[in-house]
């Protein structure tokens, strides 16, 4: 094989976008089992939310295990794989709706994390395709991360009416 990336750079990749890969598959199954096991009061918004990011979640990691393809190496593919390069603990119980939110936050920047360590190789590579699908990736996280951190904030009732309304006495 001779794409322009030598074979010890597409080894150091594919192991670390092995790593990527189960961590997108440990945090996707904890927001899937998470999005059928939800209660409480935000059930609505939260079961949407969570089917929302595990869908996306799916289809990516069908695009990093393809990269590691790409690359000419075998992607991790079985549970006993998947739970040796993860660094995403499995939920076996049924947390709470905050704890579950808490839980994807914290999985969340895990990826984000995982993805984020890969760059040193890949820019040292030269290795542009899985750059683009590492920036791609973050943005994903990054935002999601963001959006749930949000449900986690207390906000106080005089903050949050806008100041003029405040003023007006409304």
């Amino acid at each position: 094989m001779d794409i322009g990336i030598s074979e010890k750079d597409r080894a150091r990749i594919a192991e670390g976008l092995s790593h990527l890969l189960a961590d997108s598959y440990a945090l996707y199954l904890k927001t899937h089992g998470f999005h059928w096991n939800v209660t409480g009061p935000m059930f609505n918004t939260l079961h949407v939310m969570f089917m929302e990011q595990y869908t996306e979640q799916w289809t990516a990691l069908d695009a990093i295990a393809e990269r590691i393809r790409a690359l000419g190496y075998p992607a991790p593919a079985s549970y006993a794989q998947f739970a040796k390069l993860a660094s995403i603990a499995e939920e076996t119980g049924v947390p709470n709706a905050q704890e579950m939110v808490r839980q994807l936050v914290a999985g969340q920047e895990a990826v984000a994390r995982t993805a984020r360590k890969l760059f040193p190789i890949v820019d040292k590579a030269s290795d542009e395709p899985t750059a683009d699908l590492l920036t791609q990736r973050l943005q994903v996280h990054e935002k999601t991360a963001w959006m749930l951190r949000s449900l986690l904030e207390d906000v106080p009732p005089a903050a949050a009416k806008p100041k003029a309304m405040r003023r007006k006495g409304k």
